[in-house]
């Protein structure tokens, strides 16, 4: 019988050589006791290494429409759901977004996101959104991503043409999960979202939320069917519990089920940027120095939805400290 350690190194090997893992495998290393997570840690930084350098993907994030959305997820502050008391407000003016994707390229971020809390953008929104667009390109010069929720083909392809690299829909949880975490909206919606994106020539990224509660087995559920995506960019946040939600007083996991994340994910997904998104600060003590060197190559820096996060500059200090680039 092959040990632990041999057993990763041999899965480790088949991916450099371009060797796509099987399910089976992948499971298998998933599920590894604690005391192996560190060689699987370790091999998953050896396959970043080799894919995808020393460099870290910095990208920020800027939240144009924020609260009353109309669905239910549990997790989110922004739903009307709830009673959360953040203040909304609806879709600024191009400059207003300018300026804030002008700081980030000065701050050293590689991409800008435009966020969007709704459902689906409507006619006029979505024109306004597109301006937004065209003056970034104009003025700033940065890569820019969108999340703005559900989307028709038209949409896409609008974005496509406007020069958007990447459309950012999240999974959100793994398909068995998925009825008790939303009961506006499927599954299989944001699955078609994602069809239509890549239909219309767009990068995807796409991910999830650890954390809510779900089992093991369905993180390992939820690993898989973000792979069969083969998404440009993987984004994996870390439930911030919100005072107000459904979720409140859900118990952070432990940072050992975190890494089983990251690292499984970068055996199935070699060439894939993955990055380690909103919670890092609240539910990891080192923010992310052990998942960047597990497996992990991107972080959303400076703040999320709708809180705050690391300067930037803290984030390039860690990103240093570990020896590795922007």
């Amino acid at each position: 019988m092959t040990e632990k350690p041999e057993l990763i190194l041999k899965y480790r090997n088949d991916v450099i050589i371009g060797r796509k893992i099987t399910k089976s495998s992948a499971s298998e290393l998933f599920n590894l006791d604690n005391e192996f997570l560190l060689n699987l840690s370790d091999s998953a930084n050896f396959i970043t290494r080799h894919f995808q350098g020393s460099r870290v993907d910095i990208e920020e994030l800027a939240n144009i429409k924020k609260n009353f959305c109309s669905e239910d997820c549990v997790f989110c502050s922004q739903s009307a759901f709830f009673n959360t008391e953040i203040n909304g407000y609806q879709l600024p003016p191009p400059e207003e977004i300018v300026q804030q994707a002008l700081k980030a390229k000065n701050e050293g971020a590689n991409s800008f996101c435009l966020v969007a809390a709704w459902r689906e953008p409507n006619t006029p929104d979505f024109e306004k959104v597109c301006k937004i667009i065209e003056e970034i390109n104009k003025k700033v010069g940065i890569s820019i991503e969108c999340s703005l929720g559900f989307l028709t083909a038209k949409q896409a392809k609008t974005l496509k043409k406007l020069q958007v690299k990447r459309y950012n829909h999240n999974l959100e949880t793994s398909r068995s999960k998925f009825s008790e975490i939303c009961s506006t909206h499927t599954y299989q919606d944001r699955v078609k979202t994602l069809k239509i994106v890549r239909n219309a020539g767009l990068e995807i990224c796409t991910g999830g939320i650890i954390g809510l509660g779900e089992t093991r087995k369905q993180r390992e559920e939820l690993i898989f069917e973000i792979a069969e995506f083969e998404p440009e960019e993987v984004t994996i946040n870390m439930l911030i519990p919100m005072p107000g939600t459904p979720l409140e007083l859900q118990t952070p996991l432990d940072i050992t089920e975190i890494l089983r994340v990251f690292s499984t994910l970068r055996f199935l997904l070699p060439k894939s940027i993955i990055k380690i998104s909103g919670g890092r600060e609240v539910n990891l003590k080192d923010d992310g120095k052990k998942l960047l060197l597990g497996g992990a190559n991107g972080i959303i820096s400076t703040g999320y939805l709708t809180m705050g996060g690391n300067p930037i500059k803290k984030d390039l200090e860690m990103i240093k400290e570990i020896n590795l680039e922007t």
